[in-house]
Order: C-alpha cells, then sequence, then structure tokens
C-alpha cells in the first residue's frame, strides 16, 4: 500500500483512527480501495474492530492462483498496524473489520471506492 498522510476530520485535527483496505487479484487483477477516517463519536467502536483482529497470527504461505488479497492498514494515534491477507484468511474479526470498512466508505458522503 501506499503511505497514507493523516487524515483531518471537519474541524481540522487529526482523525485519531484510520482503516484503509486494498484488495487486488482475482481473475482480473482489479485493484478496489476502501478508507474509513471515523470521527470521535465512532472511535471506540473501530479502536475495539481493531484490536480484536490477529495482527501478530502467522500468515498463510500462499493465496494460490487468481485468488484475491487483502491488504489493510490501520493507525490508531501514533501506532500503525500492517497485515496481508489470503481470501481463505478473511474470517472472524478480519471479516468484520473489512466488512465494516467496505461498508462505512460505502454509505461516506465522498465515498471514495474507486478502482486503482
Amino acid at each position: 500500500m501506499n503511505e497514507i498522510d493523516a487524515p483531518n476530520d471537519s474541524a481540522g485535527t487529526a482523525s485519531p483512527v484510520m482503516i484503509a483496505v486494498v484488495r487486488s487479484g482475482g481473475v482480473a487483477g482489479i485493484r478496489r480501495r476502501w478508507e474509513v477516517e471515523p470521527l470521535h463519536p465512532d472511535v471506540d467502536v473501530w479502536i475495539t474492530l481493531i484490536e480484536r483482529c490477529p495482527w501478530s497470527d502467522p500468515k498463510e504461505t500462499s493465496p494460490g492462483a487468481d485468488r484475491y488479497v487483502w491488504s489493510i492498514r490501520a493507525r490508531i494515534a501514533r501506532e500503525e498496524r500492517e497485515r496481508e491477507l489470503a481470501e481463505s484468511e478473511l474470517t472472524g474479526a478480519w471479516r468484520e473489520l473489512v466488512d465494516a470498512v467496505r461498508g462505512a466508505a460505502a454509505t461516506a458522503p465522498d465515498a471514495p471506492t474507486s478502482l486503482e
């Protein structure tokens, strides 16, 4: 993933939480990106979603041919976490986090869910 600059909320202060998800691969090899920068009323919910994910679990060795690969990057304050998952690993807490990010990005007024 590309370096992500500190996001700003409507008051001009940096959002304490940012999550970006990139899905790549598949038969067509198309990349999709979703990002969420929640404002303060919702920050605790997002932090819980991030912290429930097993960031340090061993990684699957091979995602398989023509399968999606999910790159997930999360920032809480100044701490950043990053993980790449094979489609088969996108279960449990990972699936909840990715689904929440995709859903929030789709309903955002300026929803940047463009193809990369």
